[in-house]
């Protein structure tokens, strides 16, 4: 590990160990999805219910799938387990796990008892009320059927139950708890799952108009659209648009993979990478600092971060751009959600108003130690893994 990286790691690890987190509180929503993790059976030994042999790869799964063009097939899915998902909740658990106040809102409630929670949901509302925060169930969640094989998955979401996440049900006449109630004296306001959510639009408009204006402080606000490229381009400019009228009022951070930062670009047509052609996965950091200081110039938001797979990099309206090197591993122990808790330590570390590359040492290292332990680091934890930052395998 260099130097300059150890240094950046270690100065992360000493703030976040001085740092008064119960000064602070965050506000995160809105989804909410079950996860019904899934094997596809390729052939059965017997009828007992696990005694099959599964289609390994997504290859295998999809020959299968061709075969059947013309005529039919019938596969068999085996769900081994259930787990609480959503961006938003996952993003919330991992902040209240480190230990930073945090209240959820969003499609977490028992499907037909609205403002029961579901109880998948009890670990993150065990987690958010010890940090000193709440959950607060709006909605059912939706479904997601993740297809597991060893070379990746397939996920197949039923995003209805969280259309019903609006302005309205968040901030009008119905709403039992206006969001403006939550967000007076928070520190931060994440906002995620756009692509998948009609209402987030309206939510992001309705809190540049009614709510953000109206506070006595100005929380920093983490925004993650989550892979649109299932959206139009005018859907694209139009959430750019309303991202710009908020940051107006209070500092706007995008978060981007790759894939994502790369649709943007075309969209905005900020030159974020050369040629306008996409980078190699493996580009050097100073390819996506570059990137994220080129975007944020033309979005005019107060920062953007880039997250490709093997680290990260940033830029904001006060100069600063950054890029630092993540802790690579080759065989997580456990990837979906990855991204959410880089999204969880990156907006931390902005919370507590570390440099850039530190903020984004914080990230990589949330990340990168939810993807070794399997489940979402403590602070004592988060502070060690920076302390001793593994080098990319």
């Amino acid at each position: 590990m260099s130097s300059s990286r150890a240094e950046s790691a270690r100065q992360a690890a000493d703030a976040l160990s001085r740092a008064d987190l119960r000064g602070h509180r965050a506000v995160v929503g809105f989804d909410g999805f079950v996860d019904s993790i899934i094997d596809v059976v390729d052939t059965r030994r017997s009828m007992a219910p696990h005694d099959y042999a599964r289609i390994a790869t997504i290859e295998q799964y999809a020959a299968r799938c061709a075969a059947a063009a013309g005529k039919s097939t019938n596969l068999e899915l085996v769900v081994h387990e259930e787990r609480f998902g959503g961006n938003g909740p996952l993003m919330a658990g991992g902040l209240a796990q480190i230990g930073l106040p945090t209240t959820y809102i969003g499609a977490v409630a028992a499907p037909g008892r609205p403002g029961e929670l579901h109880p998948l949901y009890a670990d993150l509302q065990a987690r958010c009320e010890a940090s000193g925060g709440r959950v607060l169930p709006i909605a059912p969640p939706a479904h997601t059927h993740a297809l597991e094989f060893d070379d990746g998955k397939i996920m197949l979401g039923d995003p209805r139950n969280v259309q019903g996440v609006t302005w309205r049900l968040l901030h009008g006449d119905g709403a039992a708890e206006p969001v403006a109630t939550h967000l007076r004296g928070a520190s931060l306001l994440a906002v995620v799952n756009w692509v998948m959510m009609a209402g987030v639009q309206g939510i992001l408009e309705g809190l540049a108009r009614d709510v953000l204006p109206t506070l006595g402080s100005r929380p920093r606000v983490f925004i993650d659209l989550c892979d649109p490229a299932k959206r139009t381009d005018a859907d694209i400019e139009a959430v750019l648009a309303a991202l710009a009228a908020i940051n107006r009022h209070a500092p706007v951070t995008l978060g981007l993979n790759q894939s994502e930062s790369e649709r943007i670009d075309r969209v905005c047509r900020a030159g974020a990478y050369p040629g306008g052609r996409s980078a190699p996965p493996d580009a050097p950091g100073e390819v996506f600092a570059q990137a994220s200081q080129r975007l944020r110039e033309k979005t005019g938001l107060d920062g953007i971060a880039i997250h490709p797979r093997h680290g990260a990099g940033g830029a904001t309206a006060s100069g600063e751009v950054a890029w630092f090197d993540g802790p690579v591993v080759k065989r997580p122990r456990l990837s979906t959600g990855a991204g959410d808790h880089f999204n969880s330590g990156f907006a931390l570390g902005q919370v507590l108003g570390l440099p850039l590359v530190q903020a984004l040492a914080v990230g990589c290292g949330v990340s990168g130690a939810y993807v070794r332990d399997a489940q979402s680091p403590t602070r004592e934890r988060l502070i060690e893994f920076l302390r001793d930052l593994p080098a990319p395998e």
